[in-house]
């Protein structure tokens, strides 16, 4: 008999933060409010995946996941075959439903997973990870100078040995906080920015050159994703890499991307675009000679080891943001999350799982 899908669970989950995430001209995220999905297979193998629900980013809620997943991609899913070919066939159905990114993600990655499982191979295996150690970003939001002070060197104390440094909401403030975060923290901790979509053509090229000056390694979305002609340009001045994250929701916005060449790093969201498109995405930015990167999303432990997993395929030689859980009071993992100056090794965290009775606590 055929290897079919059977069930497709939702579990909505909370997590406190220690401190919140700002970032952009109005975002903010207080506590993780994210969504388990479970995929369950016909010989009983099981998949899981994380579902971070970013209102100011695609528009999905936590509602709104539990909804779409339960009214629209189940129903598409459930009966189905799943093989190596069937995966990209399953993807491009749930794609027949707009936007939804994270859920459609979620549920990708879960089919991938449970796939693994039923082989009895690794997720590793099964993806093709090749690179045992995974160089780690960790994300610093906006906020009031000294307590982000305080909470770079919080995670350089648990190993981070780069921070993607959010800024463009007020630049002189930006300059002087990361001129402090430079002094510091010293030489052997390295700084990018995030500036999601705040500059303008009209100072774009200067800041860029300002961050150059200031020592950091690259700056990601400087403009606004719609004015595409104007970041092309930006981008040929070289003045600083510059990474695509909003820009490159899905496959076909990297091909016009690539087309109109906007970057020079390309940041890969599996939360997103889940294994089979983030695969596609992959594939192409590396053909065009591009970087890559992964970000997680501000996913808590499951979702970070989801990532990461996937930042283990060769190619990608930039750091990737696996390092949310650094921002946590508590976790769903049956085990922590260790970096080791800067990195997480694969070995530790392959195999890791939920924890069911820390499941039970936090879900809602």
């Amino acid at each position: 008999m055929p290897l079919t899908i059977t069930h497709i669970h939702i579990l909505p989950y909370r997590l406190p933060l220690h401190e919140p995430l700002a970032w952009g001209k109005a975002s903010v995220l207080n506590d993780a409010h994210h969504v388990l999905v479970r995929v369950t297979l016909s010989d009983g193998a099981e998949g899981w995946a994380e579902a971070p629900p970013r209102p100011t980013i695609y528009g999905e809620t936590v509602e709104s996941i539990c909804a779409i997943v339960a009214q629209e991609l189940a129903p598409r899913l459930l009966g189905e075959a799943l093989d190596d070919e069937a995966l990209p066939k399953l993807a491009a159905r749930m794609a027949q439903i707009a936007n939804n990114q994270t859920a459609r993600g979620a549920v990708d990655i879960a089919l991938h997973d449970a796939l693994a499982v039923s082989r009895g191979i690794s997720l590793a295996e099964h993806l093709g990870a090749v690179q045992p150690h995974l160089r780690v970003s960790y994300i610093l939001g906006i906020g009031e100078e000294e307590a982000v002070l305080a909470e770079a060197a919080r995670v350089v104390g648990q190993g981070v040995r780069v921070l993607k440094v959010k800024v463009g909401r007020e630049w002189d403030a930006d300059v002087a906080r990361l001129l402090r975060l430079r002094e510091s923290l010293g030489p052997d901790v390295d700084l990018y920015a995030d500036a999601n979509e705040c500059f303008t053509p009209e100072n774009g090229q200067r800041r860029l050159e300002s961050l150059a000056e200031m020592g950091l390694l690259y700056c990601e979305e400087p403009l606004p994703v719609e004015l595409v002609r104007e970041r092309a340009s930006l981008r040929a001045t070289d003045a600083l890499p510059v990474i695509a994250d909003d820009s490159t929701f899905s496959l076909r916005d990297l091909r016009r991307e690539l087309a109109l060449d906007t970057f020079h790093i390309l940041n890969i969201k599996t939360p997103r675009t889940g294994y089979t498109e983030s695969s596609a995405m992959l594939t192409l930015a590396l053909a065009a000679g591009k970087g890559v990167m992964i970000g997680s999303q501000a996913s808590t432990g499951l979702g970070t080891v989801r990532a990461a997993l996937f930042a283990a395929k060769a190619g990608i030689d930039h750091p990737s943001e696996l390092s949310f859980f650094l921002k946590l009071q508590t976790d769903l993992l049956d085990r922590p999350l260790v970096l080791h100056d800067g990195y997480l090794h694969l070995s530790e965290i392959a195999d890791a799982r939920i924890d069911s009775d820390k499941l039970r606590d936090a879900a809602v």
